[in-house]
């Protein structure tokens, strides 16, 4: 777990296939409503966000496919790890990116989850899927600058 000293944010972790398969166009932190003993699990660092994402039901927006893992010493109440979870929106926010949702075809995924002044926050993203060539072009960028670096530091 990573701590940032200067704004207060410690972070539980970081959703690192969203860069790789989605555009993101913008972001919005949330709370989100748990049990005690999903508390005390994302304490722990006990999170995969697999194939997270946001799924609007009746105005509300839910965290889904994101496992968090039982507390060993929760005893009798333990919690079901792949649950959906409340996210805590405005309702203006929600209506906001469901209509981004609907209208252009765009997907919401946690990027991130972090205690903030002692509450747990999650960093969704309002995110475009990427094709499968434009992955591969990426790839490709990235070995043509690496191989342009190590040319130029081969020449100094």
């Amino acid at each position: 777990m990573a701590k940032d000293n200067i704004s207060g944010i410690k972070i539980i972790a970081v959703n690192k296939k969203v860069r790789r398969y989605f555009e993101i166009m913008e972001t919005i932190e949330a709370g989100i409503a748990l049990t005690g003993s999903e508390v005390k699990s994302l304490r722990a660092g006990q999170i995969s966000f697999k194939d997270g994402y946001v799924k609007f039901q009746q105005g509300e927006a839910f965290l889904a496919d994101v496992h968090i893992a039982p507390y060993a010493n929760a005893g009798y109440a333990q919690h079901e790890p792949e649950r959906r979870r409340k996210l805590l929106l405005h309702k203006n926010e929600i209506d906001r990116l469901l209509g981004k949702v609907e209208q252009k075809g765009l997907t919401v995924v946690p990027l991130k989850i972090y205690f903030k002044k002692g509450k747990i926050k999650v960093e969704l993203a309002l995110a475009k899927g990427l094709k499968l060539f434009d992955q591969r072009e990426e790839l490709k960028q990235r070995a043509v600058k690496r191989d342009m670096d190590r040319e130029m530091a081969g020449h100094k």
